[in-house]
């Protein structure tokens, strides 16, 4: 920490219980806890597992994945004569053992760290659980702050399997060995050990003594149309007997023995001063109050890759290899979502290094002038059906060089880039191109979504917008003015790419505009020739880009368009209501989520861009912030702080998806300091 600068606190996101929770409100609440590398460890305040991706320790393996090596932990707590479960279960039966949100006082996230607070009889009991940071390890700490000596049984039961993979039906029987307080779990497909060890004032041997859990209830993963049934079973348990003042901790690790060897309490310490040196680098405004929750947020989206590949080149360039998890739980690394997470996650956060690194990370695996689109999980190569990452690529490096004025990269940049649009003029992949005639972007295979509008189920491509989509068209404008601009810092001929951009600039406002709805065609030139008049979102970019593509005049009309028929309390709805294809909830099966995720669904991070087309007709930021009022509220609910995926596009808006979406965070951020409200 620079000398003379004040640490900041951590913000508290705090919930209190005199007389117990309401279990129907703690297990529709989730935690989240990662650790830098793609592992994470979630699960709900109720202490309940409600999906398949809940889990106290799932690591990322390289080629595995990853991987839910410890699922729960039963604990039991006995204080004079009695014994209280402190955590709960929903069985397959329909039996819900829920005593311990009864128990429960309290919940907080001190930074990023989350305490459950319990009274049992008349002793009281925090639990705090952290991942290290660049680590597969994770510390549980249980404190006795007061009241009589309580006794904690705690039983293991891992998973040992893919955090997507189907659910266990079968008995899982891991090779233990036991080595007093220590205890070495191994699943029989060659993935990497999970070691335990307990740390308590009192000698604790695990006790081997198995035990097969009743056949779990996942009312999440029914809900989604997967199997929801798992049963599990525990080695063994710990036992030990606390004082007030004493502590228990248990560690778990795939790493080597070594790594248990340290003092449990040391490491919650440093997570929190961790946290707060990511507090240190922002502006002031963004050291308290939501911008700093969502500071924190976003930390837990940067990554190391964990791709061998990526660690070779970047050491022979001295630079780190990072990347972007586009959602939790189950999203890997996504090149679209990095590219408009970028300035958000890290530029806002003060951590250029780190976005520099990102982008030189996704520079590295450029493809035919493509940025791929993901890396499938535990995969080394990306796919590249995508025709609009490439082009908020440049959105990105723009944004990093507005902050940093770094020369270096964009001297280095500057030929991929140009390689880019050269690729693009010639056409590359899935027939993405440039059409000759009006200089706009076309795209569009059979059986692929190209768009960020990729839904796909059973060879069904739900929205294919195959033709010339108004977003790309407004970010391929966008892409060829900023290598105008790039062109004449570096005293390169910009003259290609001036005209290029005059042309792509009158074909699209000729194009575009639908005059009797007042507002842009979705995609012209599409199926069977035909304009889609469908009213979407993505015509918000031709107003919100560095370089708006759409002619001034028209700015107002587009905006009331999308305000009455799109904007929402959290985001924007993905298609307008009225139009037969729009759904109004997103649920059922992944078929019926699949048909609903573009048609009405919608999307907080939309809200980003739309602020930035505001702001251009309207300066005034306090009506500006005003629209972040929902996802400022939602902080407290579905993912404890961290903002969705995507909502409902009725009331009350119910999130759906991914708990934790980077692009929500990042483009939230961004608006709140943009707006200018502390």
């Amino acid at each position: 920490m620079t000398p003379g600068t004040e640490c900041p606190s951590l913000p508290r996101l705090a919930f209190d219980w005199p007389t117990g929770a309401d279990f129907s409100d703690v297990i529709t609440r989730e935690w989240l806890v990662t650790n830098g590398r793609g592992g994470y460890a979630s699960g709900t305040v109720a202490r309940c597992n409600t999906r398949r991706y809940h889990g106290l320790f799932i690591p990322g393996m390289e080629k595995r994945g990853r991987t839910v090596m410890l699922a729960r932990l039963s604990e039991h707590a006995m204080v004079e004569g009695r014994t209280y479960r402190l955590d709960a279960e929903e069985r397959a039966d329909g039996t819900q053992v829920a005593e311990g949100p009864t128990l429960l006082r309290g919940f907080h996230l001190d930074g990023l760290v989350p305490h459950w607070i319990y009274q049992v009889g008349e002793a009281r009991l925090q639990r705090k659980l952290a991942l290290v940071h660049g680590e597969d390890t994770l510390v549980v700490l249980w404190e006795h702050l007061s009241g009589p000596e309580v006794t904690l049984r705690l039983r293991p039961f891992p998973a040992l399997r893919m955090h997507d993979d189907k659910l266990h039906h079968t008995l899982l029987e891991p090779v233990v060995h036991l080595r007093g307080a220590r205890v070495e779990m191994q699943a029989t497909d060659h993935a990497p050990p999970m070691r335990m060890r307990i740390y308590s004032p009192c000698s604790v041997p695990f006790v081997s003594l198995s035990e097969t859990s009743t056949p779990q209830f996942f009312r999440v993963e029914k809900s989604r149309g997967y199997d929801y049934e798992e049963t599990l079973t525990s080695p063994g348990c710990f036992e030990c007997t606390l004082r007030p003042g004493e502590h228990l901790a248990l560690g778990v690790t795939t790493e080597d023995w070594t790594i248990l060897e340290r003092d449990p309490v040391e490491t919650l310490k440093l997570e929190y001063e961790r946290e707060r040196r990511l507090l240190v680098r922002v502006p002031e405004e963004a050291r308290a109050g939501v911008p700093a929750r969502l500071v924190l947020a976003a930390d837990q989206f940067i990554i190391d890759p964990m791709r061998p590949a990526d660690d070779a080149w970047a050491r022979a360039v001295g630079q780190d290899a990072r990347s972007v998890i586009a959602g939790y739980h189950w999203f890997t690394d996504w090149g679209r979502d990095t590219m408009i997470s970028l300035e958000g996650l890290t530029l806002c956060t003060g951590r250029p290094r780190t976005a520099a690194a990102i982008l030189r990370t996704f520079q590295h695996y450029v493809r035919d002038g493509l940025l791929p689109n993901l890396f499938p999980e535990g995969g080394h190569e990306g796919l590249y059906h995508t025709a609009d990452a490439t082009m908020w690529f440049f959105h990105a490096v723009d944004r990093y060089l507005e902050h940093t004025k770094d020369h270096e990269l964009l001297r280095d940049f500057y030929p991929t880039m140009a390689s880019i649009i050269e690729h693009h003029q010639r056409g590359t992949r899935h027939n993405i191109r440039i059409d000759p005639a009006d200089g706009l972007l076309t795209q569009g295979q059979e059986g692929y979504q190209l768009t960020w509008m990729d839904a796909k189920v059973d060879g069904w491509v739900v929205t294919p917008r195959r033709g010339k989509p108004v977003e790309i068209n407004a970010l391929w404008f966008n892409a060829l003015r900023l290598m105008v601009e790039w062109s004449e810092r570096l005293g390169k001929d910009a003259r290609p790419y001036a005209a290029a951009a005059e042309k792509a600039y009158a074909s699209f406002n000729r194009r575009f505009w639908n005059a009797p709805e007042a507002c842009l065609f979705d995609v012209v030139d599409g199926e069977d020739g035909r304009d889609d008049p469908a009213v979407r979102p993505n015509q918000v970019f031709s107003i919100s880009l560095k370089y708006p593509v759409l002619r001034r005049d028209k700015w107002e009309p587009v905006l009331e368009k999308v305000r009455r028929e799109l904007l929402t309390p959290v985001g924007l709805r993905s298609l307008a209501p009225g139009h037969t294809d729009y759904k109004p909830k997103y649920d059922g099966d992944l078929r019926a989520r699949d048909a609903a995720y573009h048609q009405g669904t919608v999307w907080g991070w939309l809200i980003g861009h739309y602020v930035d087309a505001t702001l251009k007709v309207n300066t005034d930021k306090t009506a500006a912030r005003a629209l972040l009022k929902g996802l400022e509220e939602h902080l407290e609910h579905s993912g404890v702080g961290q903002i969705s995926e995507i909502f409902d596009a009725t009331e009350p808006y119910r999130p759906r998806g991914c708990v934790a979406q980077a692009w929500s965070v990042a483009e939230a951020l961004r608006v709140f300091l943009k707006t200018g409200v502390h």
